[in-house]
């Protein structure tokens, strides 16, 4: 750290990650308000369709979240007792979390350590005849070697379900994130790029795996609820399959729906800010993210800094409580599931087991990126990472 001075703390401290909820997303939530219905209802319809036309894939099935978006993607891909997963242990719990839940067992192979990305050499060497899906998490908005692990789940005759709670707005060689792999499952969590409040989806091409993942997402019944209390007439709905409660509401829908047409406009603004940053920090013994590559756009969902205490003279904690004294949140994504004290107990894993998920959950720490922060925000970010580091 830079001396004894510190610079002084913002009049107002800069929360991490807060949504932009216009007077457009309030007056259609209150539509929803007045009109009673606040379930699944039209306005998820409307929310799937616009998500479809995004991607560009076939169908669209709004949830309550991405946690339940994989976890019904496994559940309709068959994964069940005895199989195994492969996922990367950069990531958050519900990625390993929602593999528990469907019985099977994860497996976790280390990443790279400059994207932080599942490897696909790694993914390669860890199948064995009980795998039978591999989840790739597109971390910070960063998309994963799509083509490589497609062919490695052709060969071994594995499903793919990638994990883009991270990426909606990514694309890879020309394909959106979304209609790349069999399931996609996006979340809209009130940090993300864009929000429901509570909210995810999974978007595919396969009629089969839709119908699944709509019936098995609302108690396994036939007919949604929507549907069955619409003006059209009660309809019987026959339970198909012991289900889940997944559904999104209509009012969280509603705040969606005004969402997407700022994700261009957004981004732009993101690239901007993750441009500052790179400039801003060239010179300091810290670590910055790597270019995106050139078959893709990142979603640029979080700018994160490794910051080494040999190199930086301070800890990554002291730095972010450093940060947080200078009025600035920052986060922390992510420490690593093998670093968990659950998944230690119940799978063995050790620190040394993914050396590369290890260092990285040691150094890194995400600075502010919302569209949303003004000129004078980022100035003052810049100004503390320099002021702690410098």
């Amino acid at each position: 750290m830079s001396g004894t001075e510190t610079r002084p703390a913002r009049e107002s401290y800069l929360v991490f990650g807060a949504p932009r909820l216009g007077e457009a997303e309030i007056a259609e939530v209150v539509d929803s308000l007045r009109s009673g219905w606040l379930g699944t209802g039209p306005k998820v319809g409307r929310f799937e369709g616009l998500l479809r036309e995004y991607t560009g894939a076939e169908h669209a099935m709004a949830l309550h979240s991405c946690t339940a978006a994989l976890h019904l993607s496994m559940i309709a891909a068959g994964v069940g007792p005895g199989d195994e997963v492969i996922t990367t242990p950069m990531t958050f719990a519900a990625t390993v979390n929602s593999i528990i839940h469907t019985g099977a067992t994860p497996v976790l192979v280390d990443c790279d350590r400059d994207t932080q990305l599942i490897d696909p050499q790694a993914v390669e060497d860890a199948v064995t005849p009980r795998t039978r899906a591999v989840i790739p998490v597109h971390l910070t908005g960063r998309v994963c070697d799509m083509d490589a692990i497609g062919l490695i789940a052709q060969k071994h005759g594995l499903v793919v379900i990638e994990d883009a709670a991270h990426a909606l707005e990514s694309t890879y060689r020309g394909r959106k994130v979304g209609n790349v792999s069999q399931m996609t499952c996006f979340s809209f969590y009130v940090t993300k790029n864009m929000t429901t409040g509570e909210g995810g989806a999974v978007t595919t091409n396969d009629p089969d795996l839709a119908a699944k993942v709509k019936t098995f997402g609302l108690h396994g019944m036939s007919r949604d609820a929507w549907k069955r209390f619409s003006d059209a007439g009660y309809k019987h709905y026959q339970v198909e399959y012991p289900g889940f409660k997944y559904n999104m509401m209509d009012l969280q829908a509603a705040i969606g729906l005004h969402q997407f047409p700022h994700l261009p406009a957004w981004l732009r603004r993101r690239e901007e800010i993750w441009a500052r940053y790179d400039a801003a920090f060239a010179d300091l013994p810290v670590g910055t993210p790597p270019p995106a590559s050139d078959d893709q756009t990142h979603a640029r969902h979080l700018y994160t800094l490794m910051v080494d205490e040999a190199r930086c003279g301070v800890s990554r904690d002291a730095f972010m409580a450093a940060m947080h004294a200078r009025g600035i949140g920052t986060g922390c994504h992510y420490i690593g599931v093998h670093l968990h004290p659950y998944y230690h107990r119940a799978f063995g894993y050790a620190a040394d087991d993914f050396p590369n998920a290890t260092w990285i959950s040691e150094r890194t720490v995400s600075i502010p990126l919302t569209p949303f922060l003004s000129d004078g925000d980022v100035e003052d970010v810049v100004a503390a990472v320099r002021d702690v580091i410098g």
